[in-house]
């Protein structure tokens, strides 16, 4: 999908809510687990109760990598079942050089057909130099995240004056296949810096829900002026209920949300 296809999907579906399949098997409603692929039958029945609502979807690989083969097997059902007029996101945070790169690309646009992929920026472009290759293709770089001890690298001041994360995002921009993860737990002050860095660029925002980030701050100070943002929601969303309920309970909760966005945004 590219950068105009994902900008039309958010304008007719009014919604920029990402859902993450962040699939854990001690959360997921007990009486999936005599299924024969938990994991997949749970993300199935998530993507068909929300994929009216969702404009992304974004797979966590620590959850499926941690199972061996059959978690890589569950993620590569789910891949295949998510509708494709929808943004795939693979949360890998791959970064390496040369031709572990390439494999990683090879691997996760080319195998898997993600629409993107997040990376970590700190080993420099020629890291991600080979995921830039693929036509419509969208890197993912971390940039200011919302992890509690972010601020021990990625807020440090450079010589210039800049934060890092600043200089990530300035030196790194391009609208057409780089987006930024932002976190949405950092201060409305770093959110206005952030958008007025990169007007155009796309932002990936976790931290909605579980994690106590304000929605109407983002949309206020990083969905402005134009909406190029996709709101990530796992566990406020997937986990919703653990009873026969789950997929009605994951519906009112993303439809929750995406009534929120439409009362401030003007799609």
């Amino acid at each position: 999908m590219n950068r105009e296809e994902l900008i039309t999907s958010i304008y007719s579906k009014k919604s920029l809510l990402c859902i993450g399949l962040d699939t854990d098997l001690k959360k997921i409603p007990p009486m999936l687990l005599k299924e024969a692929d938990p994991i997949f039958s749970f993300n199935k029945a998530i993507i068909d109760a929300t994929k009216d609502l969702a404009t992304a979807y974004k797979i966590n690989f620590a959850f499926y990598e941690a199972l061996g083969s059959k978690g890589f097997e569950s993620l590569e059902k789910t891949i295949d079942y998510i509708p494709k007029d929808l943004f795939s996101i693979a949360d890998a945070k791959r970064s390496d050089i040369g031709n572990t790169s390439k494999m990683y690309a090879k691997s996760i646009f080319e195998h898997l057909n993600f629409d993107a992929v997040t990376l970590s920026p700190y080993m420099g472009r020629d890291a991600f130099d080979p995921f830039l290759s693929y036509k419509n293709k969208h890197v993912i770089l971390l940039a200011h995240t919302s992890n509690n001890s972010s601020s021990e690298i990625q807020n440090q001041k450079l010589s210039n004056g800049a934060f890092v994360f600043e200089h990530v995002i300035e030196h790194y921009k391009n609208p057409s296949n780089t987006m930024f993860v932002v976190g949405a737990t950092i201060p409305s002050s770093s959110q206005k810096k952030i958008r007025s860095i990169c007007k155009e660029s796309f932002l990936l925002v976790p931290g909605i829900g579980a994690q106590g980030g304000n929605l109407s701050d983002v949309l206020l100070h990083l969905a402005q002026p134009k909406p190029y943002v996709l709101i990530n929601s796992s566990r406020q969303i997937i986990y919703a209920s653990q009873k026969e309920d789950f997929t009605k309970a994951a519906h009112l909760e993303a439809e929750k949300l995406v009534k929120e966005m439409r009362t401030h945004i003007n799609f």
